[in-house]
């Protein structure tokens, strides 16, 4: 008679039986998640090594910098054109003073050629250039109606240019007698000044001159007796008012 043994609560189970068991159960602590508490170290490793992308701090630390970069790119163009004002505010500025300091030379030559030019039209000068007095005011004699010298006379060769003593305007121009050709000048000081016995007379009446101006060519017509410029000064146009005409220069500055 063959024996069987009863299966029940006393009969061991067999190794392969504890092996399936063990496997199943290892199965079981997987799907409860109790095995990661039981994880190998090279396991665990892996876990704390995860790269930081997969933890989201990559994103957050590119966008920190990101902003810091922009930050400092928008302060060195705000500096830059800080800059680049405050350099073409300075440019400016100087081109300003330059201007104004340009004006200022050229309001003070304006000034000092006007003021040059009034005193050369208020100047005096010899009729004839580098003259002398050949025959003194109010020399006495015959050759004169009136008994004596109502001018100066300086020396003069034919043909000798003539020029007006100072600024003023032509009264009288042609034919005076005695006189010859003759030309007297309004000065601008109100007097008069005659220039006479002229072989020609180059300015009109009402005509303005200067000092220096060329009126005519030295002579000897009318009462002459050789070429020379006869030479007056007066209070008025008229012949009688005649005033020492070397006192009258050299009270304008001229060395006769």
């Amino acid at each position: 008679m063959a024996f069987t043994r009863a299966t029940g609560k006393h009969r061991a189970p067999s190794r392969m039986a504890r092996r399936g068991v063990g496997i199943a159960g290892a199965a079981t602590l997987a799907t409860t998640g109790v095995i990661g508490t039981l994880a190998s170290p090279a396991l665990a490793a892996d876990t704390d090594n995860r790269s930081l992308e997969d933890t989201g701090l990559t994103k957050v630390i590119t966008e920190d910098s990101l902003a810091e970069r922009i930050d400092a790119q928008a302060a060195a163009q705000e500096q830059e054109a800080f800059e680049v004002a405050a350099k073409a505010k300075a440019k400016a500025e100087a081109k300003r003073k330059a201007e104004a300091r340009a004006k200022e030379i050229r309001e003070a030559e304006q000034r000092a050629a006007r003021e040059a030019e009034r005193r050369r039209l208020a100047s005096f000068q010899l009729p004839v250039e580098g003259s002398y007095v050949s025959t003194g005011y109010q020399t006495g004699g015959s050759l004169w109606s009136s008994g004596s010298h109502s001018g100066i006379d300086f020396h003069a060769a034919y043909g000798s240019s003539v020029v007006s003593v100072g600024s003023g305007t032509v009264v009288e121009a042609g034919w005076g007698g005695a006189y010859g050709n003759n030309i007297v000048i309004r000065m601008n000081d109100g007097t008069y000044t005659q220039y006479g016995h002229l072989s020609s007379i180059g300015v009109y009446v009402g005509q303005s001159v200067e000092p220096g101006e060329r009126i005519g060519i030295s002579g000897s017509t009318g009462n002459s007796t050789g070429p020379h410029l006869h030479f007056e000064a007066r209070t008025t146009s008229e012949y009688g008012s005649d005033i020492n005409p070397i006192s009258y220069l050299r009270a304008r500055g001229v060395n006769v």
